[in-house]
């Protein structure tokens, strides 16, 4: 349910939406849009992988059609007012159904996904920040996503490739929300947005709170940067390459930018 990769840094890298295992004859349950785990954050996983020595990676196994580990436990909307999906969706980023006629799941059962799934792995997030904050005295939180370029249910048009979420600039410090922007914006040939329609799950508003250590931003790639949008979701290694130097260039930073007020606070 939930793999972790412990380094030694002040980064840590979330990963709630790379998983496609669906437990307990949920499978048989899903139909045939739900069974295509459509909104996969597909090889988000691959993407980051050995970006940045010494990283902590805490990555969720089921798929998100199981339970949502980037929702709230209450199953608050993030987005009033806008479409977007709920803590067990029943409907695919598209707003289409996901599960067979009658097979959705209950309050109860909803419930239960939520204390089988939901809690250990944010038991896990939650242990490994604080963790890597009784080591370095500061933590940073980089949750890693992926969708689709063009979803008209959730938004007008095509998004740009890097959307950087900090919760209007709540989860972490202005000095750390300005580095990851400007990086991004320097990337030739991708474009940047900062809270735009992606301004932050619940992990990054839950946890970023930078005046007690703990730095969070999410960073929603748009997947034609490194793959095809359509199945079987071929990974474009000819494209991610490309992103990959970039990411690598914004998380050296982040790493570099922690370290360095540690030890200018320690002089």
């Amino acid at each position: 349910m939930v793999h972790i990769e412990r380094g030694d840094g002040p980064v840590l890298l979330a990963q709630p939406h790379t998983g496609t295992e669906l437990p307990g004859g949920i499978a048989e349950r899903l139909n045939e849009d739900g069974r295509s785990l459509r909104d996969t954050d597909w090889h988000v996983d691959r993407l980051y992988d050995g970006l940045l020595a010494d990283t902590t990676v805490v990555r969720a196994t089921l798929h998100r059609y199981v339970i949502d580990v980037n929702r709230g436990p209450e199953d608050e909307s993030l987005y009033p007012g806008l479409n977007t999906t709920g803590l067990c969706p029943v409907t695919d980023f598209d707003g289409r159904p996901i599960y067979r006629p009658g097979q959705e799941p209950s309050t109860d059962e909803i419930e239960a996904r939520r204390l089988a799934y939901h809690a250990p792995y944010h038991d896990a997030l939650s242990g490994e920040l604080e963790r890597i904050r009784r080591r370095h005295g500061i933590a940073v939180l980089y949750d890693c996503h992926s969708i689709r370029s063009r979803i008209p249910h959730l938004f007008e048009g095509t998004l740009p490739v890097f959307n950087i979420g900090t919760n209007d600039g709540q989860s972490c410090s202005s000095r750390i929300e300005a580095l990851a922007a400007g990086i991004c914006r320097r990337a030739v040939g991708f474009d940047t947005v900062v809270n735009g329609r992606f301004k932050g799950g619940w992990t990054t508003r839950h946890y970023g709170d930078p005046d007690n250590g703990i730095h969070a931003i999410q960073m929603e790639l748009a997947q034609r940067a490194y793959m095809d949008e359509a199945p079987p979701w071929t990974y474009r290694p000819d494209r991610a390459d490309a992103l990959r130097g970039h990411l690598r260039t914004l998380l050296d930073a982040l790493r570099s930018s922690i370290l360095g007020s540690v030890c200018s606070e320690s002089m």
